[in-house]
């Protein structure tokens, strides 16, 4: 984008024209670069647009001389608060002309493919610094068809497990919701429940920090997990066996001396419903055992169910609830 699509789209901005999406990438940009001690934030409506029109005019007359330069704006009566509200906003007029390229990728980001996987399947796709992802049944994967940027960016709703090849010079950023995952080449999961409320990162190779925007939430290392609750804004962070978090991806299920409330996990994963337990006790047994691929749901909890002393009912809600006096 050239500095007159810029100055057009300022136009359209202070002309109440701009679409909804420029409108919220324009301010988004502009409140993630102020400069320390910026009131931008803190302006009335009016005052923004005052500062963008002579910004604006100074943007013209640049791309008349082909030369930037700072914007030297006399202080109107009640425009600014302080005198030092005036420097700070001339530093965000400069840092503009600084970092043209930077607005730009903001303004007009990468066009994304999308991969959206149906229900009943899962689907592998290899980026293209040879990162490879494998994406998990009703999920999305949202990714540039190049990284020609100092980052690698994708967006994914649901769950996928991801392979990336290292480059110490491009991390890989992974978006979920306001969740962001930060690689530089490493090989981990990510599960996006929102019946749950929680994004889980759990890495089986490598090392991930995890951060839910500006929050740095933790680094975590093979067999180890971040869960965050993006309700209360909580997390925990623990050990876990990685193998168990990426059993999505084989044809079988296999139940290696775990807790029925495990493998219930695995089972929630595998075809999508909720399970409850009536209480701990049940959920506590432990078990080892072996689900082919293809066998049902039904015939997966009766037999867990009897090694387990258990029973269970599938409620008019879909969801299946374990109940009984549990193991001994």
């Amino acid at each position: 984008m050239s500095r007159v699509d810029i100055e057009d789209l300022l136009d359209r901005y202070l002309k109440g024209e701009a679409s909804p999406q420029e409108i919220e990438r324009v301010e988004a940009w502009l409140n993630d670069n102020d400069a320390p001690g910026t009131q931008w934030q803190q302006m009335d409506k009016e005052s923004r647009d005052q500062w963008l029109s002579g910004l604006l005019g100074e943007i013209s007359e640049s791309i008349s001389t082909n030369e930037p330069k700072i914007i030297v704006m006399q202080p109107r009566k009640n425009l600014w608060r302080s005198i030092a509200a005036v420097a700070a906003i001339l530093a965000i007029s400069f840092t503009l002309y600084l970092a043209w390229p930077v607005l730009q990728n903001s303004l007009h980001p990468a066009e994304l493919t999308a991969l959206k996987v149906a229900a009943d399947q899962k689907k592998q796709v290899m980026l293209a610094d040879g990162s490879k992802i494998w994406v998990n049944s009703g999920s999305e994967l949202k990714y540039p068809q190049t990284f020609n940027g100092k980052t690698r960016e994708v967006y994914l709703e649901g769950e996928a497990y991801f392979d990336i090849k290292h480059d110490v010079s491009k991390p890989f950023i992974i978006h979920t919701g306001k969740v962001i995952t930060t690689v530089l080449g490493t090989a981990f999961n990510i599960k996006a429940d929102n019946l749950q409320h929680t994004v889980v990162v759990t890495v089986t190779r490598g090392k991930v920090s995890v951060a839910n925007g500006d929050e740095k939430l933790g680094v975590i290392t093979p067999n180890q997990q971040i869960s965050f609750n993006t309700v209360n804004k909580q997390h925990l962070q623990r050990n876990v066996d990685a193998k168990q978090a990426i059993a999505w991806q084989d044809t079988d299920i296999h139940f290696d001396d775990i807790t029925f409330a495990d493998a219930a996990l695995q089972l929630q994963q595998r075809f999508k419903v909720k399970i409850d337990f009536a209480n701990d006790k049940i959920k506590n047994c432990r078990f080892t055992g072996t689900a082919i691929e293809g066998e049902k749901l039904d015939k997966i909890l009766k037999v867990i169910c009897a090694f387990n002393n258990a029973t269970y009912q599938t409620k008019a809600d879909g969801t299946i609830s374990i109940d009984g006096p549990g193991c001994n």
